[in-house]
């Protein structure tokens, strides 16, 4: 056992080599999604339309839960750069998902403070409670298991990040199935949510 195992990059749904993009139904933005976008695009001077390129990815995804090569050429198309440009970013960045992704991407960190408070074991068990590996999905579709790099909370380590933004922090083996069940039955109220943010919305402590 090692407090640090060897992360392939190679492997599961985040990949460093150029591949073929699954091709996807013929993607556009709703229209809601393009005002949004258009808002975001709105920041940058018309030259430099392209810097929307992540948020327009994110919206993708928001939109139909990963990112097939058919939107990346409405990306391109919409924002004014080339295709290739477009997928160095989806490949670059591990947050965009080049796969069907269940509902609930369960990311769990495995840098060193996670690794030293247990993150090793955390992953373990949940691949033994939903029977995947790394870079999978659950059957029923509604998990899908990664490793991270640093999420930075690491005093509240072991962490586990959902669906690139919602936050279980002081993750421990033994509360895996206890989380799991939880999102099944109330979705993201189930998580802890990350200490920061629900200090900010306690407001200032009483004298």
């Amino acid at each position: 056992m090692t407090f640090h195992p060897e992360m392939r990059y190679e492997e599961g749904l985040h990949v460093s080599r150029r591949e073929r993009r699954d091709e996807g139904e013929p993607f556009a933005f709703t229209p809601e999604n393009r005002q949004r976008l258009e808002a975001i695009a709105s920041h940058y001077p018309p030259e430099h339309r392209r810097s929307a390129v992540i948020p327009a990815l994110y919206l993708v995804q928001d939109q139909q839960g990963y990112v097939t090569a058919s939107a990346i050429r409405h990306v391109a198309s919409v924002i004014g750069c080339t295709e290739a440009e477009v997928d160095d970013v989806v490949t670059y960045y591990a947050m965009f998902f080049r796969k069907p992704v269940g509902r609930y991407v369960i990311q769990v960190c495995r840098t060193l403070s996670c690794a030293l408070r247990g993150a090793e074991r955390v992953a373990a068990e949940l691949k033994r409670a939903l029977g995947v590996e790394v870079g999978q999905t659950d059957p029923t579709g509604t998990f899908t298991l990664m490793e991270m790099e640093c999420l930075g909370a690491c005093d509240r380590a072991p962490v586990v990040m959902v669906n690139n933004e919602l936050w279980h922090e002081c993750q421990s083996p033994d509360q895996v199935g206890a989380m799991l069940d939880g999102l099944r039955e109330k979705g993201p109220a189930a998580l802890t949510g990350c200490h920061l943010e629900v200090e900010k919305k306690r407001g200032p402590a009483g004298p």
